[in-house]
């Protein structure tokens, strides 16, 4: 069984910023390709970024390109999420992503899902 544990999150004005962090927990030696995804109420789930499981080659969701960074400090276990320039449209659930098979993309999520940590983007 492998944990996805969240942190983060919170309320921010429009044009802050704020950072995510997320841990996977499991079988030792395994790596994950990691990666976010988001859910506005009344919305469908969105692809926000991801890393391979060598905590390399980023990918973006085109609503954050240019405005999040996503990262590792320990490729293949835990990834985060700094988020830049934030607008009222960013407001959703952000959901950490992981599978040990392939890297989460648009589309193809992977199979393990954290718990959810609220954004609020709000003045």
């Amino acid at each position: 069984q492998v944990g996805l544990v969240e942190s983060g999150g919170g309320l921010v004005q429009p044009g802050g910023s704020l950072r995510l962090s997320c841990a996977a927990s499991g079988r030792a030696g395994t790596t994950y390709g990691m990666g976010w995804f988001r859910q506005a109420p009344g919305k469908e789930r969105e692809f926000v970024a991801s890393l391979n499981w060598k905590g390399i080659s980023p990918n973006y969701g085109s609503s954050v390109s240019g405005r999040f960074t996503i990262s590792s400090d320990n490729a293949g276990n835990t990834v985060s999420l700094e988020m830049n320039s934030l607008k009222p449209e960013d407001t959703a659930v952000y959901y950490c992503n992981a599978d040990s098979r392939f890297t989460p993309r648009d589309g193809a999520p992977g199979i393990y899902w954290g718990q959810g940590t609220q954004v609020t983007v709000s003045s």
